[in-house]
C-alpha cells in the first residue's frame, strides 16, 4: 500500500510512503541493527542509523506483522502496490492515475 498520513510523510521526510506487509516471524535483519523510535505511544519505527532511511512501522495492536518500506528492498518491483490510503492527511497536490484504489483514512478491515 502507499501510505499518505502526516505520521509516514514525517518520518520519510516524503508526501507518501509505498509499504509491504510481513509476518514478523518471518522478518530479519540483515547487515546490521537499525536505530528506533516511537512516532507515537502504539507504534515503533526504525531507521538507519547510518543514512537516516526509514525502515519499519511495527504497531502494538498487530504484533504479528511488521511493514517494511517498499524502495528499501532488494527487488521494490516484487511487491507493487495494491491501493492508497490515508488521503484525507496527504497533501492535495499529490495525487496518482496508477488506478488503484484510493481510500481517505484506513482501508476498510485494516
Amino acid at each position: 500500500m502507499i501510505c499518505h498520513c502526516r505520521s509516514c510523510a514525517h518520518a520519510a521526510g516524503a508526501p507518501a510512503v509505498a509499504w509491504i506487509t510481513v509476518e514478523a516471524a518471518r522478518f530479519a535483519w540483515e547487515g546490521g541493527t537499525p536505530a528506533s523510535f516511537h512516532s507515537t505511544p502504539p507504534v515503533t519505527r526504525t531507521f538507519c542509523p547510518t543514512c537516516g532511511t526509514s525502515l519499519t512501522y511495527a504497531e502494538t495492536a498487530r504484533p504479528h506483522q511488521i511493514d517494511v518500506t517498499t524502495a528499501t528492498l532488494d527487488d521494490p518491483e516484487a511487491f507493487p502496490p495494491a491501493y492508497h490510503s490515508w488521503l484525507h492527511d496527504g497533501p492535495a497536490w499529490l495525487r496518482f492515475g496508477d488506478g488503484l484504489p484510493e481510500y481517505e483514512q484506513a482501508r476498510p478491515g485494516d
